[in-house]
């Protein structure tokens, strides 16, 4: 079993010529509604390899909070973890112009509620392998990694959004991922202009924390750095990209059911690899999320 927690939030996206000015309204060219959220995207990325998952997350008590767990329930995920708060789900409110830029405003809504509060070793009951991420208040995280460990999962935490690591449990954590701009700013850096500053920068957050790191490297493919010293890169596969948005939550999700499976590090980071090459070929983040079919056949099984 696969526990993630996390966030959930649904996507407001406005498609408009320009973003507007200060004082300007615009009349939008099309209009979406997503399903979003890190924590219920690596869910979901997980879910479709065939994984069992259980999500732990809050929502609303609004229609939107109705929307999240109707369709986490859908994607085959238990969804009873998810904690209904009174108010607003998480929203992000999503601006895109012509030239595909775009521009955000995250309302945590039902998310900011969560905190350490609740049965977290109840909840953790059956894990092997706990997903978390940094979208959700700290007593949340660190209450979800310290469980995870005390269950026996292997713990894996996505830094991201990237934040300051003092503040959470990382002897709790086995696994640290991240992309080359988050290693950077974990370290108060700049972001490596080569892969070889960002394996310098992976082995040493490896050693400051005793974990393994692994750093997504977009198109050039991701590497590893084992707590016990072995490190590796898988190379990137090449493909058509339409749209970026979930591919480090579908390579997390990905990575953490090929774990639960036993796969080794290099072979997990190979799927997870495949997996989110396919996710940025259709628009928004889920739309592209393979299903194990389909990772088999682009990995030629």
């Amino acid at each position: 079993m696969i526990v993630v927690a996390g966030s959930a939030n649904i996507d407001l996206v406005a498609r408009v010529a320009h973003h507007p000015e200060p004082g300007e309204t615009l009349i939008a060219s099309g209009y979406a509604v997503h399903q979003g959220g890190k924590g219920a995207n690596q869910a979901v990325a997980a879910a479709r390899l065939g994984a069992p998952v259980r999500f732990l997350g809050a929502a609303g008590d609004d229609d939107f909070g109705d929307r999240i767990v109707a369709d986490l329930a859908a994607e085959g995920i238990d969804a009873d973890g998810v904690q209904r708060f009174p108010g607003s789900s998480g929203m992000a409110l999503i601006t895109v112009n012509e030239a595909g830029e775009n521009r955000i405003v995250v309302v945590p809504g039902a998310n900011g509620e969560l905190d350490g509060s609740r049965d977290m070793a109840g909840a953790m009951g059956g894990a092997n392998v706990l997903l978390v991420q940094l979208e959700t208040p700290t007593a949340f995280v660190n209450a979800a990694l310290s469980a995870g460990r005390a269950a026996g999962a292997e713990v894996i935490l996505n830094a991201a959004p990237a934040a300051p690591l003092k503040a959470f449990e990382m002897t709790a954590v086995d696994w640290l991922m991240v992309n080359a701009g988050e290693a950077a700013f974990l370290l108060g850096e700049r972001e490596g202009a080569s892969r070889d500053q960002t394996v310098d920068q992976a082995a040493r957050l490896a050693r400051q924390y005793d974990i393994g790191v692994i750093a997504t490297l977009g198109a050039d493919g991701a590497l590893w750095i084992g707590r016990d010293g072995s490190r590796g890169h898988v190379p990137g596969r090449p493909c058509t990209v339409v749209d970026t948005t979930g591919a480090g939550d579908t390579f997390a999700g990905a990575f953490a059911a090929a774990r639960l499976e036993g796969q080794s590090v290099e072979d997990a980071i190979r799927m997870a690899g495949v997996a989110a090459s396919l996710s940025v070929t259709a628009a928004g983040a889920r739309a592209g999320m393979p299903d194990r079919a389909a990772v088999r056949a682009a990995m030629g099984d």
